[in-house]
């Protein structure tokens, strides 16, 4: 792969546990990913950056909606008509 450009916290914990995303960030700063840990507490339940800059590696809270998602597959397969 050539390294990590970022890493992406997602969905109910990544988006929602500022303790998570800590712990999975923690100890990973010989690879170059450098957490401000200030914007990780700040940024709980919302979006945002939470690497420092000069991680090498941006950390980003990248809020989901599964619901929608699901939604639209569900109006996609109804709309396709009858499977042979």
């Amino acid at each position: 792969m050539g390294g990590v450009d970022a890493i992406v916290f997602t969905a109910g914990i990544g988006e929602n546990s500022d303790r998570v995303r800590a712990s999975v960030c923690g100890g990973l700063e010989g690879l170059g990913i450098v957490m401000d840990e200030q914007k990780n507490v700040s940024l709980n339940h919302s979006k945002g950056e939470i690497s420092k800059p000069e991680s090498r590696v941006r950390l980003l809270i990248i809020p989901t909606n599964e619901e929608v998602q699901i939604a639209r597959e569900t109006m996609e397969v109804l709309n396709s008509g009858p499977s042979s």
